[in-house]
């Protein structure tokens, strides 16, 4: 029986606390993640393979994960993702063209994720290209009385440059981004990271920062069931042996960006911001972000309606930034009901 180490410390050592000179432009670079990304668990938990297809579905409105032969992508996988959107993201802050496919320093990368330099860890990135290519996803959108049925992949297609030789050292990689990605990136429809993401050891930690970040956001507190906490975060875990993950997450106090209480008589997971988040940058003629509690109170007017879509629907429609964004947005989506009702 293989049993715990409890005396590690709750966050990996920062590796790489002074970067080499000559990758600057990647220690500055912000950490992004693609918000949808965010909330679905499209990733994998388990250090072992998973090779089943997985489907979750929300009403009317399902998502499918096929995995390949060796695997379904891993929380772990996705750093290649956060690297490739965090340098298309400062290109883009920079005034520069930006595309699709983007090419990796292998050093750079390992660097930037908290990782060592090993011979070990390049090898890895091989395997986690494999499995972020092999993954594919499947998802409906509802419209009125059609349904759309979209698939894609995480990355579309990788190169890799290495030595020659079994033992060669990997020198780059390029990737190239699905356009589902690639969009969500040009509509800047990403969130800050805090960087000690990296150093969370265990992947459910991950998940759940991912899902505080996504929902809690800027708000001072943010309040989900462990039940509904388990299931959004795709974790495998029987709910006792998550209750006690999300326990010693609570003791220990070293998820970034948030404190996390556990209320065992209500079940129910409390999220506090901690105030290390620096104010999202608003960028004059351009609508805010809504808070997390807009998109549940959307659903509610709007039921049946995949609120994401209603969004994109009514940035496309507004001409300029109203007074109260999330108030103009539940607007919008209460007459789009009142119009059109259940799709």
């Amino acid at each position: 029986m293989v049993t715990e180490n409890t005396n590690l410390a709750p966050l990996l050592p920062d590796r790489h606390p002074q970067h080499d000179l000559f990758i600057c432009d990647v220690a500055d670079a912000v950490l992004k993640d693609v918000m949808q990304h965010m909330e679905h668990p499209f990733y994998s938990l388990s250090k072992k393979p998973e090779t089943s297809v997985k489907r979750y579905k929300n009403g009317e409105h399902w998502l499918e994960i096929t995995p390949s032969v060796k695997g379904l992508a891993t929380i772990y996988d996705k750093d290649i993702l956060i690297f490739c959107i965090s340098q298309l993201m400062a290109a883009l802050k920079r005034g520069e063209q930006v595309s699709p496919r983007v090419r990796i320093n292998s050093r750079e990368l390992l660097i930037f994720t908290n990782r060592g330099t090993s011979g070990r860890e390049y090898l890895s990135l091989l395997d986690a290209l494999d499995r972020l290519e092999g993954t594919r996803i499947r998802t409906n959108i509802v419209t009125g009385d059609e349904e759309q049925i979209d698939g894609f992949g995480l990355i579309d297609a990788s190169s890799i440059r290495r030595k020659h030789g079994m033992d060669g050292r990997l020198l780059w990689c390029e990737v190239k981004l699905s356009d589902w990605v690639f969009n969500a990136i040009r509509n800047e429809e990403v969130l800050t990271l805090h960087r000690d993401y990296f150093r969370l050891r265990k992947p459910v930690e991950r998940r759940v920062y991912e899902l505080a970040r996504k929902h809690c956001g800027q708000q001072k507190t943010w309040k989900i069931t462990l039940a509904k906490l388990l299931l959004k975060s795709g974790s495998q875990s029987p709910e006792k042996r998550f209750r006690q993950m999300i326990k010693e997450l609570a003791k220990h106090d070293h998820l970034p960006d948030y404190e996390v209480d556990f209320d065992e008589a209500a079940d129910m997971v409390i999220f506090t911001n901690r105030g290390s988040m620096a104010p999202a940058p608003l960028v004059e003629g351009r609508v805010p972000p809504l808070k997390s509690e807009t998109y549940e109170y959307a659903r509610e007017v709007a039921p049946g309606w995949d609120i994401y879509h209603l969004e994109r629907e009514w940035r496309d429609w507004i001409i300029e930034p109203p007074r109260d964004t999330d108030r103009a947005f539940i607007g919008f989506c209460r007459k789009w009901f009142e119009k059109r009702g259940r799709p």
